[in-house]
């Protein structure tokens, strides 16, 4: 049965959070461990998705604590992927945040993630808003 439940990152979680992002090839976040480890340790709030005690998925936030939020990540083991996994870690993410002024996240430009963010109530930075961003 799925639980979504808030991460304390320690040395005992930390391997199963390593193995999620590792699943996904995220290889900017897995190949400095310790930096990770320590940005997870620095984020508002780090939730797991689990299956029993089987960490399949993982949501991080970044936040004020009152006005503002973003989402930083949201993944999910690709054996795991298209079961709703990333929907209820959403829903999680809405209803924590919901008296938030601003959900903030970027993500990369497919047709699947637009549809899916789409799909939870965000909008498209258009016209009337601009996104800027800089990496490193």
């Amino acid at each position: 049965m799925l639980e979504i439940r808030e991460i304390e990152i320690n040395t005992e979680t930390f391997p199963a959070v390593l193995a999620v992002y590792e699943s996904v090839e995220w290889a900017a976040y897995t190949n400095n461990e310790s930096k990770l480890k320590r940005g997870l340790k620095n984020s508002h709030r780090v939730w797991g998705a689990y299956d029993d005690d089987d960490l399949i998925g993982i949501l991080r936030t970044i936040s004020d604590g009152e006005t503002i939020v973003y989402l930083q990540d949201i993944l999910v083991r690709p054996d795991r992927q298209r079961l709703g996994i990333g929907t209820q870690l959403m829903l999680k993410f809405l209803t924590e945040y919901e008296d938030f002024r601003q959900k903030v996240l970027l993500t990369d430009n497919t047709e699947a993630q637009r549809s899916f963010y789409e799909s939870m109530g965000f909008t498209l930075v258009g016209e009337n808003l601009n996104a800027y961003y800089r990496s490193d």
